[in-house]
């Protein structure tokens, strides 16, 4: 019996961005924004990627999506490897994996109307007929929650929820495997973002899709998520299931992440660990781990070697050598 492969797959990706300078614009040095993450997503399932800002999260599902090229690595689309593809034959893989932006205000087109919204995709990718279109709409419209007789309006008489759903109605007009979600509820209210969260978990269980999900929300990312994958300065540090995540972070990054998250309860007490200094520059990554410059238990391995991502008897990857 031949096992099913992931849905996305990507192996050793980077993405380096060249810092130029002078008349003759000489590379002089690059910006390691990605630097080496694997990861496969099963079909089904959310993986969520996590971490401050700047550390790579969003390079990772634009490289992914091939919205920007890698400069080395693997991308695997159902088995199948696209990193290399041109764009002619890039198409037929476009409709496999799409996108539900940050910013629903900026996402969508202002002068077309929420049905053209929708269904442009449709018109680029597919040959079915007009009246084929409309219906394929009014459906999407009513799976996301918005009516039908919407489908006239533009965006800016939506509010920023219903601007969202419209994005997704987008993102599933193709029937894709795979969606790459870039912090899509960041932009909006906290009961509009429950909402939206719900939305996109039913979608799921109803579609069988795929999420990979950038986020820096950590109650988003707990709510939402079957595995999560910490980031720093382009690298995965730890890689595990939301339950074991949360319940025992093992890189002291994750710790640090975790203990600085809000708490429901505010009677509930949690240790807060707090980081000193600054993030370092992607331009000049430390050598060996390239958190030792900001964690409290440091030791003189961490700053000559740089750990590898490995497994741990509970079955997630840690990149520490603290971690036995």
């Amino acid at each position: 019996m031949t096992a099913t492969p992931p849905a996305l797959e990507v192996s050793g990706l980077k993405k380096h961005f060249p810092v130029q300078k002078g008349l003759l614009k000489r590379t002089v040095a690059q910006v390691k924004a990605v630097d080496g993450v694997s990861f496969a997503i099963q079909p089904g399932e959310t993986l969520c990627l996590v971490g401050e800002s700047g550390c790579g999260k969003s390079t990772v599902a634009k490289v992914a999506l091939r919205l920007i090229e890698p400069t080395a690595g693997s991308i695997k689309l159902d088995g199948v490897e696209v990193s290399q593809l041109d764009a002619e034959a890039m198409r037929p893989f476009r409709k496999r994996i799409q996108i539900v932006f940050q910013d629903p205000y900026a996402s969508l087109n202002p002068r077309m109307t929420a049905g053209r919204i929708v269904s442009e995709p449709l018109e680029n990718y597919s040959d079915i007929s007009r009246a084929e279109r409309e219906e394929r709409m009014a459906l999407l419209f009513e799976k996301v929650g918005l009516r039908r007789d919407s489908m006239n309006r533009y965006p800016f008489e939506f509010s920023g929820g219903q601007r969202q759903r419209l994005g997704i109605a987008r993102a599933l007009a193709l029937e894709p495997k795979v969606i790459v979600a870039d912090e899509p509820v960041s932009a909006l209210d906290v009961s509009v973002q429950a909402q939206v969260l719900n939305l996109l978990m039913d979608l799921q269980e109803e579609f069988g899709l795929s999420y990979l999900f950038v986020s820096h929300d950590l109650g988003v990312v707990e709510h939402i998520g079957h595995r999560i994958a910490v980031m720093y300065l382009g690298k995965i540090v730890e890689l595990a299931t939301r339950e074991a995540l949360f319940a025992n972070p093992l890189h002291p990054y994750s710790r640090a992440l975790i203990s600085a998250a809000p708490m429901p309860n505010p009677r509930a007490k949690r240790e807060r660990i707090v980081l000193e200094g600054d993030v370092p520059s992607p331009m000049n990554p430390p050598s060996g781990c390239a958190f030792h410059t900001r964690c409290p238990f440091a030791i003189p391995r961490c700053r000559s070697e740089t750990p590898a991502l490995e497994p741990k008897p509970d079955g997630r990857l840690v990149a520490c050598h603290l971690v036995e």
